[in-house]
């Protein structure tokens, strides 16, 4: 089961955009196998502290596997595959 969180900075259109990008991708490749948690660093700056936020808006994978991060719109898909570990 892969754990992930997007952390995003309000409506904006990077923060829209990483959204409907990482929802296309685990839609098309993780199917019943995910859950994902949005995450406003406005509203909750505790919790983009703990992340270890380096950027807005970013991905972060708890799991399985090694805890990876990602800072951008997420548009590259095959970035964001090799992060999750899914060739």
């Amino acid at each position: 089961m892969y754990e992930l969180y997007l952390f995003v900075a309000g409506d904006s259109p990077k923060s829209a955009r990483a959204l409907a990008n990482i929802q296309q991708i685990a839609a098309r490749h993780l199917a019943g196998q995910y859950t994902l948690e949005v995450i406003d660093v406005q509203q909750h700056p505790e919790q983009a502290q703990q992340a270890g936020l380096i950027g807005v808006p970013m991905l972060l994978k708890k799991s399985p596997g090694l805890v990876r991060r990602l800072v951008g719109d997420l548009s590259d898909q095959e970035r964001v595959l090799k992060a999750l570990g899914i060739t």
